[in-house]
């Protein structure tokens, strides 16, 4: 007789087919429902599966027949952002005492080994920058933290891990390539920022396309084939929204914490809780909220113009148990090509947005030595 316990059983060798584990075990299998050996359920799945779905209807449909069930009656959905964040809870990677062993991680490009700069007893601090959606500023603000940070004479790198919408190279008016010492790659280095970015490994700004165990990939060779050296801080750039390399972050760097961006508009700040929402339920501290383009500063009279409303920063920070940490105008650097450190996107030390940056660093730095 078929039951429920035996539909689950059967299925257990059923893997997702982005994630690469077993549908039952993730809890992806809803809504079993068995009567008279008819057989109805629910499966959900990652985004990024979607394509695979008539692959999966035809691989759970032999299996069930084999089991006794025959035209089985099955539903198929996304995972939600909510879903997505209880699963990395359950790929959490087990994580080792000693320093110098090197931790499976699971997940994407599982059977890869941890990078001994990953581990929690390397000292080094994890900052991911996050948003919920693009467009916000999450890139001008980790570029000029990461520069802030080495003004402050700490040893820091960035990874530019928005593999799709890589910008740092550029913002950070960065034009040479990472140089090959041996086996390594050695980051390039500006304004005191060890730097990689994929948009080092493209020409001509040619567009990535790859699906989400390709990223995870990538990302892990930023670790282990990149050569850092001493660090006090690694950033990273996360692309907006809680997708497959937010996701790789969590498992791989359980010990990251986290600094969310958003706009002070409603709507970006909402959207933004996502983000927060997926580092909480990982266990990953969030060090506090930056509200960008919070407001436009007349240059003429000084009046400042609330272009995108305000209180969404201090709404989100609320929401999500944090400080707000700074609120930064609307504006870009008055930066001049011809000059011979000039970038697009970097704040001078001596400006107001420098200092403001600074503060920044500083508030970074003394949330981290507490915790």
């Amino acid at each position: 007789m078929v039951t429920r316990e035996t539909i689950l059983e059967v299925l257990h060798e059923v893997l997702e087919p982005t994630l690469k584990q077993s549908i039952t075990k993730l809890g992806m299998v809803r809504d079993v429902v068995v009567q008279d050996n008819s057989v109805s359920l629910t499966v959900i799945h990652h985004p990024d599966s979607l394509s695979f779905k008539e692959q999966l209807e035809q691989e759970l449909t032999d299996i069930l027949e084999r089991a006794g069930v025959l035209n089985p009656h099955l539903r198929f959905r996304s995972m939600t952002d909510h879903e997505i964040a209880d699963v990395l809870v359950k790929l959490q990677p087990p994580v080792q005492t000693s320093a110098q062993t090197t931790v499976p991680v699971q997940g994407h490009g599982a059977g890869m080994e941890k990078h001994p700069l990953l581990h929690p007893e390397s000292g080094v601090e994890f900052i991911a920058v996050a948003s919920g959606k693009g467009g916000v500023g999450k890139s001008t603000v980790t570029v000029n933290l990461a520069v802030a940070l080495a003004r402050q004479g700490k040893r820091v790198g960035l990874i530019d891990s928005d593999i799709y919408g890589f910008s740092v190279p550029d913002m950070m008016g960065i034009e040479e390539r990472p140089e090959q010492i041996g086996d390594k790659i050695k980051p390039v280095e500006r304004f005191g920022v060890k730097v990689i970015s994929m948009g080092f490994f493209v020409e001509d700004n040619s567009p990535i396309v790859w699906r989400g165990p390709m990223l995870g990939k990538m990302l892990r060779n930023f670790f282990a084939e990149i050569e850092w050296g001493e660090l006090d801080y690694l950033l990273l750039d996360l692309p907006p929204g809680t997708g497959d390399v937010a996701l790789d972050v969590h498992q791989m760097i359980p010990q990251s914490k986290e600094i969310i961006v958003t706009t002070p508009h409603a709507t970006a700040a909402f959207v933004a809780a996502r983000a927060g929402s997926m580092a909480l339920r990982t266990n990953h501290e969030i060090i506090g909220v930056v509200e960008n383009m919070s407001y436009f500063e007349s240059k003429e009279t000084g009046v400042r113009e609330y272009v995108f409303g305000r209180g969404g920063g201090g709404r989100l920070a609320e929401t999500l148990n944090t400080v707000l940490l700074a609120q930064f105008p609307l504006g870009a650097p008055d930066n001049h090509p011809s000059e011979p450190d000039y970038s697009p996107s970097v704040y001078k030390a001596d400006t107001d947005m420098g200092r403001e940056y600074l503060s920044l660093a500083q508030s970074v730095i003394a949330r981290c030595e507490r915790s």
